[in-house]
């Protein structure tokens, strides 16, 4: 009898384990990993990272923890140490630019990063807070980057060079480069990340702003580059293209740019122009451009005095291809353009916003403004500000990504 109990027994505890082992598999697994927002200080050398959900800061990264060793390295060396010095007076208005881009590992691992003062690319392991690797930059500034969808290569504009690397994220390596005009800028992957699209915006922190001396800015190119072979297979004067349209004596230098859902109409920002381009890539010609409002102060300012010659320096697209998200720059405001219309609505209102980004699911538009400190959290479908971000010193690029749960 107590034989027969004992097996009776050990079988209930094999199906009461069983059970469990069931349930266990079952139960969700608590995300390894979290979206968030990461918000470059560029004079601070700092890069904040926001948690979308509740709009607070998780993390304060330093990005420049390097920052001796480098300045001991720049400061050896005479033309180093002349671009550094230029750079931060033409370009950091007096202070030292330590974060320009930046964009996570798909995993939330890592951090990549470009530092235009030390004219290099350093990943960071978000766990340990250290870096794992650095890609000095050929030249001496490095500038807007762009990601692949599977994460693994990575492109930075050299300023000072006039080309584009190609960084292969997991080695740490330089793998291939692209050449690009003067002072190249911003860098986009197509979805399918079969392409990259580059524009260069020439000399920008020179005083030659009058249309008569654009000549001077030097050349400024808009590119289509196959991201497997790094081929240059399509390469546009858009200034040449908005004279031919009926717009003369208007920049070439594209700036910031955001593209429709099919990948064929192009909005560009460019040098000096209150407002954005229109531009067909397949008909390969500019349809119009929009005027956006000019406050009173930036309508009395001389050209010579538009930070960098930006007019607005800031430009995204909600998923939906139906509204704009615009950073005008030099007139203090953000706004909302609905696409079909051109219909423009002034949503935020603040010093120097000078950048402009989606968060994952599309629904708010992130704007910094870097004079303030602060990032604006704008709401696409309310077309207003649901939220502002303090964050540190002179905010620029901001970028969406992601960050392992046990990093914080």
């Amino acid at each position: 009898m107590s034989r027969t109990l004992a097996i009776a027994a050990l079988a209930a505890a094999l199906v009461a384990g069983l059970a469990t082992d069931a349930l266990a598999a079952t139960k969700p697994r608590k995300p390894t990993k979290r979206e968030v927002l990461y918000v470059g200080n560029n004079w601070e050398g700092t890069a904040d990272v926001i948690d979308v959900k509740t709009y607070k800061r998780v993390l304060r990264l330093n990005i420049i923890p390097d920052k001796a060793e480098r300045l001991r390295e720049i400061m050896l060396n005479p033309v180093r140490q002349g671009y550094f010095l230029a750079i931060r007076e033409a370009v950091g208005e007096g202070n030292d630019q330590y974060v320009d881009d930046m964009f996570s590992s798909p995993s939330g691992n890592y951090l990549y990063v470009s530092r235009p003062s030390f004219a290099d690319v350093v990943a960071f392991d978000l766990k340990t807070k250290k870096i794992v690797w650095r890609v000095p930059v050929a030249g001496y500034r490095a500038d807007h980057m762009a990601i692949s969808p599977d994460g693994r290569k990575l492109v930075v504009s050299a300023s000072t060079a006039n080309v584009v690397h190609v960084i292969d994220t997991l080695r740490g390596k330089k793998v291939a480069s692209f050449p690009s005009g003067d002072q190249p800028h911003e860098n986009n992957f197509s979805r399918d990340g079969k392409y990259i699209f580059h524009a260069s915006i020439g000399t920008v922190y020179t005083p030659t702003d009058d249309p008569a001396l654009d000549a001077s800015k030097g050349k400024r190119v808009f590119e289509v580059v196959d991201a497997t072979t790094y081929k240059v297979i399509k390469q546009v004067d858009i200034g040449q293209r908005l004279e031919e349209a009926g717009y003369p004596d208007l920049s070439s230098a594209v700036r910031p740019m955001a593209i429709a859902p099919d990948e064929n109409i192009f909005y560009f920002q460019i040098s000096f122009l209150h407002g954005f381009v229109e531009y067909d890539l397949k008909q390969d010609r500019v349809l119009r451009v929009i005027n956006l409002p000019i406050s009173a102060e930036a309508q009395k300012l001389p050209r010579e005095q538009y930070l960098l010659d930006s007019a607005h320096h800031g430009l995204a697209m909600n998923p939906e291809g139906t509204k704009l998200c615009v950073a005008g720059t030099m007139s203090d405001y953000a706004a909302i353009v609905r696409r079909s219309t051109m219909k423009v609505k002034i949503v935020a209102q603040g010093r120097k916003p000078y950048w402009a980004t989606n968060s994952a699911d599309g629904k708010y538009c992130f704007v910094s403004f870097s004079g303030d400190d602060a990032v604006s959290v704008i709401s696409y479908k309310e077309r207003r500000q649901v939220a502002r971000i303090p964050v540190g010193d002179h905010p620029q690029r901001m970028r969406m990504g992601f960050l392992r749960r046990d990093a914080v």
